[in-house]
């Protein structure tokens, strides 16, 4: 009876047992689960003792008058040293579970393991570790001493059954009776220790070894309360110093020299401090578009209080920024975010207005941490910052502060605007040289000042989409990584005389291998050939290896002293602050000096290619960023050729005429002003802020107009497809404009976006084509006029798109009857009819277009195409014949008078060019793909076209020395 009993006292247990198993099973702790907050651990028996107990698991008892083992007593920290408790005892193998053993749950993590500094476990170490520390006791030597003395106790080879030794349970006891004589709500860290060092004869022992007094450290306990308040929530434990945990330092960092420095804000950063100095609503928010430096403007607030050059008020305060991202991650149930965000402003409060709180993103407060019947951000920040008691500064965009601060009217009131405008070229520069040390530290390379200039220039004229400095730093930066990685490989020329030298000893064994025995019978000319070949290589190459070290090795030490002038500026602005002057003194005037001259000397070597005084053309390695990388980064970026124009490509331009004029047969003026309109432009005469050129392309059908556009694409981009067209016959109705730019909000097809804008955000540089603009719905002329005039286009959801960079065609056919009238003429001379042609064409134009569109355009007239013109378009469509069938296998000849014939057939005055290519379809094209599906033509025959007596086209095809006529 007495054992059944027992037995059932064991079973009722179970649910609500604190357990840790074997080694030998499975461990489990979901029953003792700190979720279970409702769940009593104790359970009375026949026994006269609580247990905590699992079959096959550690047995845990206590007195039966004792609540020992209610997590509802305990903090999350607390709790998980009492959970941790069997695994102690389980790992030392002893009897009874010793009041030291309470010890080393709290200073090692027993029970929760994981990485972050919130969980409880990873908390009561880190609380215990401070409050002994602050108190002057050794850690790592209690914890040595306690594991040397846990491992001395008495073990048993059973450790299923524990028993609370009475030491432990006078603890437990002593940790309750502190936490109600403090007013707290539950036991926590602070109450163990102050416990043990009442109740714990080892912890008494391990201080007197260190000479360290119990006061001592309850002074250290006593000071820890005071920071964190009493303890009035189960959480409170894992956000203590949530200042520390959930910001970043930003006065730290300048004391240390990691912040950049801020170069032409000052107005700006005067701007904050005055709203900072404020008695109420001293909380300055920094508004700008992304990329004009508010994070750089709170960095140089933070330099200045460390440096003192700051209003008294500030002097003692220092900058931290808040980490949203940090206070958010793993707050997985309701009420933990705020408790932290609640923590952080405890601390902000209790500086006394010495700390200055930073919010990055301050947009992001708004609904951030809210869940189901939780308050957000925001609304927690608001009563700190009415009342001045948290002075803080904000920094997000205009866009996003419209979106998200102003529709919160209360918190928008909380925050005075201190707008930040995006700097002018000039003062980009001056920022980029005030970087510049930092950024030839940092890649070990050197940055010429024209490659400053070029970088902000070339990126506020190209790179639209962006903000400077922003985008100049970006150039600078890459340009250097790129730069830096060249020097860390191995240079071109070695690494092609590596890989020759390794195909010729490959050679050579293949050579040894199939003439062995046959020596000078076979190959021997060839092996000593490769000898000869291989000696030199290998000569060259150990010249090369030994000159690129020397160089690797000259970079390597200017970097060096790089390092070194930077570390000793750091050291000499923190002795200025702490008026060390005797050290500053020697720094500054006596060590830097030095160091300086030698990094003089190291540069002039570099430059001048060494102590042999190679020249800077036989170097391999250079280590100095020039405005040419830059202009290649942005040409990479945006597809803009801003490189320096070279003698080839002057040469072209200087001939792009005559390339085009090859092309397109019979308009030398329209060539001739699309060619002054690029050459203006490469030569940098045009006006920036317009298209490169916009044209009007007039005259009848077939004359050539879409043709010019696509030989200029293809003179441009080396690529027809780079011309952006637009058939505007599809453009007739009133809402079509939509489709350019895209549609309003609200509308189907909003986030879709524009043809037009689109095509141009992807493709900056490029030729647009409106075709038939005639026919084009008036209002989508008008929203054209501001491109033609400022370069710039909205779209619908308001960025602004750039086309500064474009070539904008028009083509239509006004006026074309107006220009075969007068091509049909005979009086007069050819000067005084085109006069009158272009008088004609330009009434017809102001009759059909408005004259702020007209006014805004270069109008090109092409005049209809006579016999002579039309003889070298049937030239050239020939020659293009000629490529499509080389790329068969065989040839074309074409004799001059079939030219004659095909144009006299395909010359229509009205029409223009375009009946031309059907009569060479019809001629010539359609029987030749005749003669190849028949396979009479093959590869290496020879196909003449000709006119024979009866004046009629016929193909002979020239085979193996045979002839077949092919009557068309």
């Amino acid at each position: 009876m007495h054992k059944f009993l027992h037995v059932l006292c064991l079973i009722l247990s179970l649910p609500t047992a604190l357990t840790y198993l074997s080694p030998t099973v499975t461990r489990s702790f979901k029953l003792f689960s700190t979720t279970q907050s409702t769940a009593r651990s104790t359970t009375r028996c026949d026994h006269g003792r609580h247990t905590l107990q699992r079959p096959t698991a550690t047995q845990l008892y206590a007195d039966n008058n004792d609540d020992f083992f209610n997590n509802e007593m305990y903090t999350d920290s607390a709790w998980s040293c009492i959970q941790g408790l069997p695994k102690s005892a389980d790992k030392f193998r002893a009897q009874s579970v010793d009041s030291a053993m309470l010890l080393d749950t709290i200073l090692n993590e027993y029970y929760d393991s994981s990485d972050s500094d919130s969980n409880p476990a990873r908390a009561s170490t880190n609380i215990a570790e401070t409050i002994l520390s602050n108190a002057n006791v050794d850690v790592p030597r209690v914890r040595n001493e306690l594991r040397q003395y846990l491992d001395s106790l008495p073990k048993v080879s059973d450790t299923t059954n524990k028993v609370m030794s009475p030491s432990l349970q006078k603890t437990l006891k002593a940790a309750a009776v502190y936490m109600k004589k403090n007013g707290d709500d539950f036991v926590s860290t602070e109450a163990f220790i102050a416990a043990l060092l009442d109740k714990d004869d080892f912890t008494k022992k391990a201080l007197n070894r260190q000479n360290i007094k119990a006061s001592a450290v309850m002074a250290s306990v006593a000071e820890q309360r005071e920071a964190n308040g009493p303890v009035t929530s189960k959480n409170q434990e894992q956000n203590y110093d949530a200042l520390a945990k959930y910001s970043i330092d930003f006065t730290q960092k300048a004391r240390e020299g990691k912040l950049d420095p801020v170069i032409g804000r000052d107005s700006e950063v005067r701007r904050a401090i005055q709203v900072l100095s404020r008695r109420s609503k001293n909380n300055p928010i920094l508004l700008g578009e992304p990329g004009v430096g508010k994070t750089a403007i709170a960095e140089g607030i933070a330099q200045r209080m460390v440096n003192g050059d700051v209003p008294d008020s500030l002097k003692r305060c220092k900058l931290v920024g808040l980490d949203m991202g940090a206070l958010i991650a793993g707050a997985k149930f309701r009420g933990e975010f705020e408790e932290r965000l609640k923590s952080v402003l405890k601390d902000v409060e209790k500086s006394n207005g010495e700390i200055v709180l930073f919010i990055d993103e301050v947009h992001t407060v708004v609904g951030a941490g809210a869940t189901s019947g939780s308050m957000d951000a925001s609304n927690l920040l608001k009563p700190a910052l009415a009342r001045g008691q948290v002075r803080c500064i904000g920094a997000t965009t205009l866009s996003e502060y419209k979106q998200y601060i102003e529709k919160d009217k209360a918190l928008e009131r909380r925050f005075q605007k201190v707008l930040i405008e995006e700097p002018t070229a000039e003062d980009a520069v001056s920022i980029l040289r005030g970087l510049k040390p930092r950024y030839e530290m940092h890649h070990g390379v050197r940055i010429t000042d024209d490659a400053l200039l070029a970088a902000a220039k070339l990126s506020d004229r190209y790179i639209q989409d962006r903000f400077l400095p922003d985008k100049a730093i970006d150039l600078v930066d890459e340009a250097c990584a790129k730069l830096k990685n060249e020097l860390t490989s191995k240079p071109t020329v070695l690494d092609e005389i590596d890989r020759r030298v390794i195909q010729l000893q490959m050679e050579k064994l293949s050579l040894q291998s199939d003439f062995e025995g046959q020596k000078g019978k076979g190959g021997g000319g060839r092996m000593s050939g490769i000898d000869i070949e291989l000696e030199d290589l290998l000569v060259q190459q150990k010249n090369l290896e030994a000159q690129w070290t020397a160089e690797r090795n000259r970079v390597g030490d200017v970097n060096l002293l790089r390092e070194e002038i930077d570390a000793l500026n750091v050291e000499i602005a923190e002795a200025e602050r702490t008026y060390d002057l005797n050290t500053a003194a020697e720094l500054k005037y006596n060590k830097l000096p030095a160091l300086e001259e030698k990094l003089r000397v190291q540069e002039e070597m570099l430059d001048g290619g060494g102590e042999e005084g190679e020249g800077d053309s036989n170097d391999l390695l250079r280590d100095e960023v020039t405005a040419d990388d830059i202009a290649e980064l942005v040409a990479q970026s945006t597809g803009i050729p801003v490189s320096s124009l070279l003698t080839s490509e002057r040469d072209r331009l200087l001939q792009m005429d005559k390339i085009l004029g090859s092309r397109v047969i019979g308009q030398e003026p329209a060539v001739l002003a699309v060619t002054e309109a690029i050459q203006r432009s490469r030569a940098g005469l045009s006006d920036p802020s317009k298209p490169i050129a916009s044209l009007m392309f007039l005259g009848p059908t077939g004359v050539g107009k879409t043709e010019l556009c696509k030989a200029l694409s293809e003179f441009m981009f080396d690529s027809e497809d780079a011309l952006i067209r637009f058939d505007m016959s599809e453009y007739m109705e009133k809402q079509s404009v939509s489709r350019l730019i895209g549609s309003p909000p609200g509308y189907v097809g909003y986030e879709e976006g524009g043809q037009l804008t689109d095509a141009i955000r992807r493709k900056p540089y490029a030729v647009i084509l409106f075709d038939e603009m005639e026919k084009a719905h008036r209002d989508v002329l008008n929203i054209l006029l501001q491109v033609l005039d400022d370069g710039r286009l909205t779209d619908s959801k308001g960025n602004v798109v750039n086309f500064r960079n474009t070539i904008i065609i028009f083509t239509s056919n006004v006026g074309s009857s107006a220009i075969m009238e007068v091509a049909e003429k005979k009086d007069g001379t050819v000067e005084s009819r085109r006069s009158e042609m272009l008088q004609r064409v330009q009434e017809a134009t102001r009759s059909e277009f408005a004259p702020e569109f007209l006014n805004r355009n270069e109008l090109v007239v092409f005049e209809s195409l006579g016999k002579s013109d039309l003889r070298g378009i049937v030239k050239l469509e020939m020659k293009g014949l000629e490529r499509r069938v080389e790329e068969k296998g065989f040839s074309l000849s074409v004799e001059e008078e079939v030219l004659d014939y095909l144009a006299e057939v395909g010359y229509d005055g009205v029409f223009g060019a375009r009946p031309l290519k059907r009569v060479i379809q019809r001629e010539v094209e359609k029987q030749l793909a005749q003669l190849i599906l028949k396979g009479e033509v093959g590869e290496g025959d020879d196909v003449r076209v000709f006119i024979d007596d009866t004046d009629r086209v016929q193909l002979e095809v020239e085979e193996g020395g045979s002839k077949l006529v092919k009557e068309v």
